[in-house]
């Protein structure tokens, strides 16, 4: 009997403390009802008023500084290097004398072929001798016919091995020049790929790179849909400092020359659809250097009014952006003795989708999706979504 009260006693204990728990648990649902929705707190925000304006932005393109005027320096004989008349990175003229290979076997061919060319001449004379005087002497028949026929063989003979030896001349002649290198062309001469006592090998080997260095050219790449529009900035004339083309340096820093557009290729490429535009600038302080990467900046020319909005106002969502305009933006105090509470209006956010174009610094245009005077909010955007109230501070 004492074991079942016992039972009993520890069955009601239970019970009891089951049914104060779930009496707390309601309690504490009540208490949490009353708290209210976090939802219906306005978020303070700021608000931007759109309007619309002059806009002066650029399209940059990726581009590669390139010499207008480059050549590899290559010999057109063989033999071994016996000068060179420049340093390393010299400026360079026209003419000016660069490498010299093997002159003196040159010049001693030149020597052989002029010797040969002297016998030839002196055959020639007497097979002309010879064929003058038997003519002379078949005119009278005095002399055979057949010795005739042999003279003015061997004088035909003769005219060609002269003619021969006159262009051996010309080609050890043309061959000791070639082995002197001259600059083509005024300009900057790189470092050399041969040292002195080199073997180089006839049309093969590459001595040296020369190039022009002012002005230079950066190649950039555009779509063939563009096409139409750097044709049009082609033809236009452009002498001031402000210019359609400035150039960003490695660094980001601006470039101080302005360029303009020396050529667009000749065919767009079936591949990629894009063609090269090549855009001079000048190098009067000698920063551009060929190879250097760079970005071309292109003003748009657009005049028309546009709509700029701080970047900081935009949302992406899934590829597409949205703002939030703000509807009834102005919060009356329900403290106001001019309107009563019930009259209080409740400003809230709208998320209205934008298309965007260009950023310019902490700015960005807005195609479409706004008008001016709308109330863009740009600040506290992260803590809206679409209908949330809002406040200004």
């Amino acid at each position: 009997m004492i074991k079942e009260i016992k039972k009993m006693n520890r069955s009601v204990l239970h019970t009891t403390i089951f049914i104060a728990g779930m009496a707390a648990l309601a309690a504490c649902g009540e208490k949490k009802a009353d708290v209210p929705n976090p939802a219906n707190i306005p978020v303070p925000v700021n608000i931007y008023e759109v309007h619309a304006e002059k806009a002066v932005y650029y399209d940059m393109y990726p581009g590669t500084v390139v010499a207008l005027n480059q050549v590899d320096l290559r010999s057109q004989t063989e033999g071994y290097v016996t000068g060179i008349f420049f340093k390393d990175g010299d400026h360079v003229t026209k003419g000016q004398k660069l490498y010299q290979i093997d002159v003196s076997k040159y010049q001693a061919t030149v020597s052989q072929s002029n010797s040969a060319l002297m016998v030839a001449k002196s055959n020639l004379d007497q097979a002309q001798k010879d064929a003058d005087r038997y003519t002379y002497l078949n005119e009278h028949d005095a002399v055979a016919k057949q010795t005739l026929d042999h003279a003015m063989t061997a004088l035909q003979n003769a005219k060609n091995q002269y003619a021969a030896a006159k262009q051996d001349v010309v080609k050890t002649q043309t061959d000791l020049n070639y082995s002197i290198i001259k600059a083509p062309f005024d300009g900057t001469i790189g470092i050399s790929q041969v040292r002195q006592g080199a073997s180089v090998s006839a049309g093969s080997t590459i001595l040296n790179t020369i190039s022009t260095n002012d002005p230079m050219a950066v190649d950039i790449l555009i779509n063939e849909k563009q096409i139409p529009h750097f044709v049009s900035m082609q033809k236009q004339t452009v002498n001031n400092a402000d210019s359609l083309f400035t150039l960003l340096m490695p660094d980001n820093s601006l470039y101080g020359g302005t360029g303009q557009i020396s050529l667009i290729d000749r065919g767009v490429n079936a591949q990629t659809g894009s063609i090269t535009v090549r855009i001079a600038f000048p190098n009067k302080g000698g920063l551009l250097r060929a190879g250097m990467s760079s970005k071309v900046r292109v003003r748009n020319q657009d005049t028309a009014m546009q709509v700029i909005i701080p970047n900081k106002a935009v949302v992406e969502q899934m590829g597409e952006y949205f703002v939030y305009v703000a509807k009834d933006t102005v919060i009356r105090s329900a403290t106001d003795t001019t309107v009563k509470k019930a009259e209080a209006p409740s400003p809230h956010a709208v998320q209205r989708k934008v298309t965007l174009g260009v950023a310019i610094a902490d700015r960005i245009i807005v195609k479409s999706g706004l008008n001016e005077g709308d109330r863009v909010i740009v600040d506290g955007v992260q803590k809206l979504h679409d209908g949330s109230l809002i406040k200004q501070p």
